[in-house]
């Protein structure tokens, strides 16, 4: 009969809890159950043994981890822009530069950015791309995807195959390198710039490109250039300085006209230029998104702006507003929004421009004469100038509209890591590339002969001409 009463106590006692909520709120609030369990003996007497139960405590799921993954609409935009950066070399920049020389040195000129594309090409996948992006140090990547190592179809960058990602910054390596040529135009050995631009891929631009991109030491300090304002023009016009000087002037610069022989060329260039930026700034977004969308508003803006303001200063200044110099300033806008692309509003793209407009305008002119330097295609007033203007304001203008809480908290601190990497770009650019050029003289000489000067370097260098 106890036995009777006790098992229906107990039962009791169990219905009881499940309907109050049961085990699971024993679970919810960990707290410990005791049962009571009565034995009676043969002899009556009775004996009561308590067993206490664990308290139960719930275990937080493990948070899934998000696996990268492939993103067509990602991939087919950097497809896109990478074909479009390529076309800012050839033909925009090779029409742009040789528009502006002389007839007797067009092919010679055009053949620069030709042979750019060629030559960065194959150095950029042998031991470029990994020195740039592989894993090493804040100064330079290691040689863990030299010939491009270890990349398979299915590894990925972000969103998009690395081995698309390998080729659209090979397009950068190219332009970069192209760029350079324009203060060379019209005196430097073919040979001796076919040398120069193979060992300078490796021994500065990839180099400057890990630091900023590839995991360096400038990346690591929160630089922020969002597609080249330091890597490619502040390095590319500053080189060009450099080569510039150590070529010397051309001859009968100042007493001959040096006039270019088609704008119709530069025109045509400088427009596919102003094209191909899209991909240029557009596609460093490295996928189909908002940042792209608005990289490319504040492109064409800021190129634009600096286009107009351009005509408006040559104007107050010579009194005419010339063709050559709306395409100047294009190309000044682009350079100055390039490390501010996809940061910035469209008030600082606007601003930008302007302000890059008159700088580069400047640079081209009075600061050109203060240097004494005969910059043949203002190589150096144009990009390195407008790269420093870019690299500096990116840190005024920088928005936490556009970059949410990524923006720098702090403008003066982003200031200084911003002239931080214009100087270093520019000391470590300018050391570098005279050490190259110097190697260069010494085996094979930078510059023709005086007679192949006076007949043009399409026929001296190339055995060809225009008619």
């Amino acid at each position: 009969m106890k036995r009777m009463l006790f098992a229906l106590s107990l039962s009791g006692a169990l219905l009881g809890g499940s309907v109050l909520g049961g085990s699971v709120a024993w679970a919810e609030e960990s707290t410990a159950v005791s049962s009571t369990i009565a034995s009676v003996t043969n002899s009556g007497s009775e004996s009561i043994t308590t067993i206490t139960t664990p308290p139960v405590t719930a275990v937080p799921a493990e948070p899934v981890k998000q696996q990268p993954s492939l993103n067509t609409g990602d991939t087919a935009w950097v497809l896109v822009s990478t074909a479009l950066v390529l076309l800012m070399t050839i033909p925009g920049l090779a029409l742009f530069y040789g528009g502006m020389v002389r007839k007797k040195n067009v092919l010679s000129t055009m053949a620069h950015s030709l042979v750019a594309a060629g030559i960065v090409s194959i150095v950029w996948v042998v031991i470029g791309y990994s020195l740039a992006f592989g894993t090493g140090n804040a100064f330079i990547g290691g040689l863990d995807k030299a010939m491009l190592s270890g990349i398979t179809t299915e590894a990925l960058t972000g969103t998009i195959p690395e081995i698309l990602f390998v080729i659209f910054q090979m397009t950068f390596a190219i332009i970069t390198v192209a760029i350079i040529s324009g203060s060379v135009a019209e005196r430097m050995k073919f040979s001796a710039f076919v040398a120069f631009i193979a060992l300078w891929v490796v021994a500065v631009y990839a180099p400057i490109a890990h630091w900023v991109w590839g995991g360096g030491w400038l990346m690591n300090d929160g630089a922020l250039d969002f597609a080249g304002g330091t890597v490619v023009h502040i390095n590319s016009g500053v080189a060009g300085l450099v080569a510039a000087y150590m070529l010397g002037k051309r001859m009968g610069l100042g007493k001959e006209s040096m006039a270019p022989h088609n704008l119709t060329l530069t025109v045509l260039g400088a427009s596919l230029v102003w094209v191909g930026w899209f991909g240029f700034n557009g596609g460093s977004a490295l996928g189909a998104n908002g940042s792209a969308a608005y990289a490319l508003v504040t492109t064409q803006v800021a190129a634009s702006v600096a286009s107009v303001t351009w005509l408006i200063v040559e104007k107050i200044v010579r009194g005419k507003a010339s063709v050559l110099g709306a395409a100047s300033g294009a190309i000044a806008g682009l350079v100055v929004i390039t490390p501010a692309a996809g940061y910035v509003t469209v008030a600082g793209a606007l601003l930008m421009g302007a302000v890059g407009g008159v700088v580069c305008f400047w640079g081209t002119t009075a600061l050109k004469r203060l240097l004494k330097v005969d910059d043949s295609l203002d190589a150096f007033g144009l990009h390195a100038v407008g790269g420093i203007v870019g690299a500096i304001l990116t840190a005024v203008f920088a928005s936490s509209f556009i970059m949410g809480d990524k923006a720098p908290a702090d403008m003066l601190h982003q200031l200084w890591v911003q002239v931080e990497g214009v100087l270093a770009t520019i000391g470590y650019s300018a050391v570098v590339t005279f050490i190259l050029l110097k190697m260069i003289d010494v085996v094979i000489g930078l510059r023709v002969e005086s007679d192949d000067e006076r007949m043009g370097l399409d026929l001296s260098q190339h055995g060809e001409r225009i008619e």
